[in-house]
């Protein structure tokens, strides 16, 4: 390799983790599962009701963990009864935290673990599954490759990234830059894994995007800085609503990270996903419910 391209080999590889990081917050050493049950969620003893008869598992994105990723949402699920739980997964040896970044595959694997650790705590027959990012994505590897389907209501995408991301065109630079792909891999498995055209995208989607006896939900902005081009978030298939979040409110300017962390709109529509039955207008004004 050219002098040159090594010297900004490194820049390039930084850079895209950097825009990734903007998936999540900062995460802290106080972050831990201590606040998620103080908060009411993670709470192994949470026995599902009448109403809301099915656990409720968070899956966090690129770089985030159990707690930071759902200091929003996890509350306001639980306040309207549900069951809720979070997990860590796609840890790094050594780094702590910032998780989401070991091969796909393998986070799919504990994700199985977990629910089935919360399907035998709650006596719940099956689980719904809310993802950010490659929280909404990643759990279909898990419904097509590893049984899922079978334990699985309904999975409920915000911002996920379905069909691989371009970074906003930046992930077109790498080809200029030999063995960038290669030290992605082996720095940071789930980057790579996600950009599109990858061997996990098109494994993944093959076939097509859904599994029978699985309602999807999608929930996308279009001011979507990580997840290039939004519309590449939707499914295709059975069962599956795909919901633009300026279409319910055009007041709505989050973008990637706010839409999983803050954006009480996008949480009416998740609320709406888990119990279509009672589902209620979605509307500017959803922020102040």
């Amino acid at each position: 390799m050219l002098p040159w391209k090594k010297r900004l080999l490194r820049p390039l590889a930084a850079l895209l983790l950097a825009i990734s990081v903007t998936a999540v917050p900062a995460a802290t050493a106080s972050a831990s599962a201590s606040t998620a049950s103080s908060s009411g969620w993670n709470d192994y003893d949470c026995k599902p009701s009448a109403a809301h008869p099915r656990p409720v598992v968070l899956v966090h994105g690129t770089l985030g963990n159990s707690v930071d990723n759902w200091l929003g949402l996890a509350p306001y699920l639980k306040h309207r009864g549900y069951c809720v739980f979070s997990l860590d997964y796609g840890q790094l040896p050594g780094v702590p935290f910032f998780h989401a970044l070991g091969p796909i595959d393998k986070s799919a694997e504990q994700l199985s673990a977990h629910i089935d650790k919360v399907l035998a705590a709650t006596g719940a027959a099956k689980a719904d599954v809310v993802g950010h990012s490659q929280g909404g994505m990643m759990p279909r590897y898990y419904l097509k490759f590893l049984g899922g389907a079978a334990k699985v209501n309904a999975l409920v995408g915000i911002a996920p990234n379905n069909h691989g991301t371009t970074l906003a065109g930046l992930t077109n630079l790498l080809p200029f830059f030999p063995g960038a792909e290669d030290l992605l891999t082996a720095a940071t498995p789930a980057l790579a894994q996600q950009i599109v055209g990858s061997d996990f995208m098109t494994k993944l989607n093959a076939g097509g995007d859904t599994v029978p006896g699985v309602r999807y939900t999608v929930i996308a902005t279009r001011y979507d800085e990580v997840v290039t081009p939004h519309r590449t978030q939707y499914l295709s298939g059975a069962n599956v609503r795909n919901i633009l979040i300026q279409d319910l409110c055009p007041l709505d300017l989050s973008e990637h990270a706010l839409l999983g962390l803050t954006d009480r709109i996008a949480f009416h529509e998740v609320a709406n996903a888990l119990d279509p039955a009672r589902a209620t207008a979605t509307t500017c004004a959803s922020v102040l419910g």
